[in-house]
């Protein structure tokens, strides 16, 4: 059975959902604190004087985020792990070689897991902290564009705080940008994380499980819709070794005759193209976060290369706009989770049916693709 980022999909889907119902709390919180007392006069010397309570809140809120999605990621990385021993046991299975590694038992917590669940909480902590920044400094100004002398009367008051804290929304939470210069919202850098780090703990106990039966080399699929990353790595024999570049190798035939007359000749070996290294292919952007394709074992003299897929007439760039059109229906649900009236909310939920009806035509131009409705939400409650 072939290893690949979907076999894990699930796992990360249940993580992501932490930070998409805590980005959903904080924005409320900061809108009911926003909306508190806005008629009143004294409306900015309050704002100013809570900050404190609002600080509070969402390090309350960010603090059980942090200890709920390191459990939930290092829980799922062990059950990721553990599929792609599973999938390492399918695919030799019949062989001799398969019974032995069926008959090993390794805990959940191996070394593996325990590495990407640290990398995991080494990585993402300094987020949390930019979550507080990002919400506290959105507040300070908001208080101070509202109560701008050119503002006068709460109604303008309300208008300005609206029009800020929808911004705000659009952009989401944090807002941050990483080094390759892409601004992210929390939810979708969190699950861009999660997915990627249960992807990686699914290879790993895949890849695992093959170097201790001795199987050194693996091939990568050939999926459709690839990415311009992958595409050169499609239907490529890898090692799991450190040899880089293109070579060859002759490996002994995974099946070898037995009997009085296989002791008496040597091993049967085949030649074997090998495209470069499994550390390699990573490095340069296989089994990305989102990638189609799957990893399986190779057996020299059985495994045959996977046909090639026709190119179908939708494109990579089509399943990115499918990306795009989600994180616009996510951003307008986002805004009407922070409407401060009535109006508000009515223009929010009309833009978010608006989108969800360019979701529905998009889908209708390209029917390989499939709608992904969880992708669209910003919490499972909602």
């Amino acid at each position: 059975m072939p290893v690949s980022p979907a076999m894990a999909e699930d796992l990360a889907r249940a993580v992501t959902v932490l930070y998409e119902e805590a980005e959903l709390a904080i924005l409320e919180r900061l809108r009911a604190a926003l909306e508190q007392g806005i008629d009143s006069p004294l409306w900015a010397e309050i704002k100013l004087r809570s900050i404190g309570d609002l600080r509070q809140a969402v390090e309350e809120i960010t603090d059980a985020l942090q200890t709920d999605a390191n459990g939930a990621v290092a829980a799922a990385l062990a059950e990721a792990y553990g599929r792609g021993r599973q999938a390492a046991v399918a695919e030799v299975g019949g062989l001799d070689i398969g019974r032995e590694l069926q008959a090993r038992r390794v805990l959940p917590n191996a070394p593996a897991v325990d590495r990407l669940a640290a990398s995991f909480a080494e990585d993402t902590r300094p987020l949390y902290v930019r979550i507080t920044r990002a919400v506290l400094d959105v507040y300070r100004s908001i208080v101070a564009r509202a109560t701008s002398p050119v503002l006068l009367g709460a109604l303008m008051r309300r208008q300005a705080s609206q029009r800020a804290l929808d911004q705000f929304a659009q952009r989401g939470v944090t807002g941050f940008v990483d080094s390759a210069g892409r601004s992210w919202e929390l939810a979708s850098y969190a699950e861009m994380a999660v997915r990627s780090v249960t992807a990686r703990a699914a290879i790993e106990g895949h890849i695992d499980a093959l170097a201790e039966i001795r199987v050194g080399l693996v091939i990568v699929s050939d999926a459709p819709l690839e990415c311009p990353l992958c595409r050169q790595w499609e239907g490529e024999v890898l090692t799991l070794g450190t040899q880089s570049g293109p070579h060859t190798v002759r490996a002994e035939h995974a099946i070898q005759p037995t009997g009085l007359r296989a002791a008496f000749r040597p091993p049967e070996t085949v030649a074997v193209h090998v495209a470069g290294s499994l550390t390699e292919a990573r490095a340069a952007g296989l089994f990305h976060p989102n990638c189609r394709h799957s990893l399986s074992a190779f057996l020299p003299g059985v495994t045959t290369r996977p046909p090639h897929h026709a190119t179908p007439s939708t494109s990579y760039e089509d399943t990115q706009r499918q990306r795009e059109i989600e994180r616009h229906i996510r951003a307008w649900k986002r805004r009407t989770a922070i409407a401060m009236d009535e109006q508000a909310r009515t223009r929010a939920n009309a833009k978010v049916r608006a989108w969800q009806g360019e979701m529905r035509k998009h889908l209708a131009a390209h029917p390989v693709l499939r709608r992904k409705p969880q992708r669209e939400q910003i919490g499972s409650a909602r």
